[in-house]
């Protein structure tokens, strides 16, 4: 749920506030990490207290510390007990939104969930398996309350997965034809090196011949291709850092300034590199100096 609040009394602001009613330990169980204040206590109620993200504080507090301050929504007023970190809100792809937690219990309730007609468990097990608990927790659940009942049971990382499976295709897109272009390229580099060692056995031969070692045969024969892969890479990296804000919008996670990123690429079109050129050195190497001069 969603509404428009107020600070210090002041009319209600333009900026939406999001809601969230949880009970006490939840923000454990999801490990969500408190920057300052506490969690909730069982006694606590709505309205009464809140827990604020980060986010939040930043919009209505301008980034000042909201531990202690009060906010009204409506005729509902809530003091700020803990500031947590971000987190998504409903979707993995939204911005971060300014979120409150408030407690599950309405205030006058005496603890009692009358006034809830559904809920989430949030279970964290050490179960290398969490959905071989399901019997146990709809068979516990119907125990406590008769009338409470679950309908679905999941984890979270299937929650996450079905949110990401836009983004998981276009990786597995993007992969396989990186694939195929680097194979294609792998080809092609190996298809000239060879070409120019053919042509180029006389030079070779005669090199050989006055004494020239076998690394040296083969940093001529690499040079320029060499170059052309780092230039190639160069322009890739240039490009890739002007196109970064439609890279980050169609793959999630990916940051332009992750060195992992960069660097794996990196390695990966070397090696690719290498690998095609390691024929035409070898077939270098290889040519006897004797023979070609004889021929000529």
């Amino acid at each position: 749920m969603n509404n428009f609040i107020s600070i210090n009394g002041a009319p209600p602001g333009p900026v939406l506030a999001y809601f969230l009613n949880v009970s006490p330990g939840w923000m454990d169980v999801l490990k969500m990490t408190f920057v300052e204040g506490r969690d909730f206590r069982p006694g606590d109620t709505s309205p009464g207290v809140a827990i604020v993200n980060e986010a939040f504080a930043k919009q209505f507090f301008t980034g000042e510390s909201p531990i202690g301050k009060w906010f009204d929504r409506g005729r509902s007023r809530y003091q700020v007990v803990g500031l947590v970190r971000d987190a998504p809100y409903r979707s993995l792809r939204e911005p971060i939104l300014p979120v409150s937690y408030v407690p599950f219990h309405p205030a006058g309730s005496s603890g009692d969930l009358q006034l809830v007609r559904q809920g989430a468990f949030i279970v964290r097990t050490s179960s290398a398996g969490p959905l071989a608990l399901a019997s146990t927790l709809r068979r516990e659940v119907s125990r406590a309350r008769s009338d409470f009942r679950v309908n679905n049971v999941g984890t979270q990382e299937e929650l996450v997965r079905a949110q990401s499976v836009r983004e998981r295709l276009l990786a597995m897109l993007a992969l396989f034809f990186a694939l195929v272009a680097l194979l294609l390229a792998g080809i092609g580099l190996y298809g000239v090196l060879d070409y120019g060692v053919l042509q180029r056995r006389r030079e070779i031969g005669i090199r050989m011949a006055i004494g020239a070692q076998a690394g040296d045969i083969a940093r001529r024969v690499t040079a320029d291709i060499f170059s052309w892969v780092l230039v190639g890479a160069l322009a890739g990296l240039v490009l890739g850092m002007t196109s970064v804000r439609s890279i980050e919008a169609l793959l999630y996670g990916v940051k332009a300034t992750d060195l992992a990123m960069l660097g794996l690429p990196a390695i990966t079109i070397v090696a690719a590199a290498l690998l095609a050129a390691l024929p035409a050195v070898i077939h270098a190497v290889r040519i006897d100096p004797v023979g070609i001069l004889r021929s000529d």
